[in-house]
């Protein structure tokens, strides 16, 4: 996939590849943050998931080129053995430093959070520092940080039957605190939430099941306390999401629009982007991939300071695909 520039009325502003030759064999759960000085993405990448090889590697929008990627943290111990990581989450709070929170460990079930941060936006990165004992940090999708400065922090667990919670800092990630558990009556199987914060001070929270339907749960509190998980009439195939509020009012979701088949990778061959204006209900409104049998899955989505909504994804495991959309054709 060649850098494209789309025609003026089409919502595709660019097409492109973060890395046309990448390093690794396969590149993985992508991450997107915007900084003074451009955008930063970030994403796994080895051998394939579950590797010790693979490490966290990064680029950097710079003079309308991303650089080549590097890598940036990996899950090298002191005794010398490596181990996989996992699912990097960029954020730039408002103060500072960007941070880059990741995973390391044998699997989802026994991963540990880690945390590096960076003061000239990503261009050098500090010593990898772990998360305390049960902070876990973002699972797969960016926090949010409230007008009070309070950072949210959508997290999961897949040890057991899956479930989802959220970390607090008031701090700006100096220490968290886990609010309450959320309430589940209907026993729905969650995990990677993404956080939208509507106007008048209520969070919303979706993400993926193994329902075949994405989920929803409400905050009017500042993330210490949600409502019971409820299923959206939106299909999923327990594949990871993203979402973003716009400037405009609008809510924007980018995922995988249909259910999964007997493999897990099935129902990611179509990649869409979907448009609400109240949590509740969504509308499709432009598909960004669409081949039966290959994988388009793991979007970050964000919106740019200049207003175009800037999309990561896994394209094919091999890649990392950059879309830009101008929001006002959606």
């Amino acid at each position: 996939m060649p850098i494209v520039a789309m025609a003026n009325h089409s919502p595709i502003v660019l097409r492109e590849f973060i890395a046309t030759n990448p390093p690794t064999k396969q590149s993985h759960a992508s991450t997107l943050a915007e900084t003074p000085n451009g955008l930063v993405a970030a994403w796994f990448g080895g051998k394939q998931e579950r590797d010790p090889s693979v490490g966290i590697w990064l680029s950097r929008h710079v003079q309308g080129h991303w650089s080549t990627p590097i890598e940036v943290a990996n899950g090298v111990q002191a005794d010398g053995h490596r181990e996989p990581t996992w699912n990097p989450v960029l954020f730039l709070p408002h103060h500072g430093p960007l941070l880059l929170f990741y995973k390391v460990g044998a699997d989802p079930q026994h991963w540990r959070g880690m945390l590096k941060t960076s003061s000239d936006n990503g261009v050098h990165w500090s010593n990898a520092r772990a998360l305390p004992n049960g902070v876990l940090g973002p699972i797969k999708d960016k926090p949010v940080q409230l007008a009070d400065g309070n950072i949210i922090s959508p997290s999961s667990t897949e040890l057991g039957r899956w479930t989802i919670h959220f970390e607090l800092s008031s701090d700006g990630g100096a220490t968290w605190q886990q609010s309450s558990a959320v309430p589940n009556p209907a026993g729905i199987e969650a995990i990677q939430p993404s956080l939208l914060p509507w106007p008048h001070g209520k969070l919303q929270a979706i993400g993926r099941t193994k329902q075949n339907r994405l989920f929803s749960t409400w905050s009017t509190d500042g993330g210490r306390t949600w409502s019971g998980l409820k299923l959206l009439d939106v299909l999923n195939p327990n594949s990871g999401i993203d979402a973003v509020m716009l400037a405009d009012g609008r809510a924007c979701l980018i995922y995988n629009p249909t259910e999964h088949g007997k493999d897990w990778w099935n129902g990611r061959g179509t990649l869409a982007v979907a448009i609400s204006t109240d949590g509740a209900h969504w509308k499709q409104v432009l598909t960004l991939e669409n081949s039966p049998g290959a994988e388009f899955s793991y979007p970050a989505v964000i919106q740019a300071q200049d207003g175009q909504i800037h999309i990561t994804y896994t394209w094919k495991r091999l890649r990392i695909a950059h879309v830009v959309l101008d929001p006002k054709q959606l």
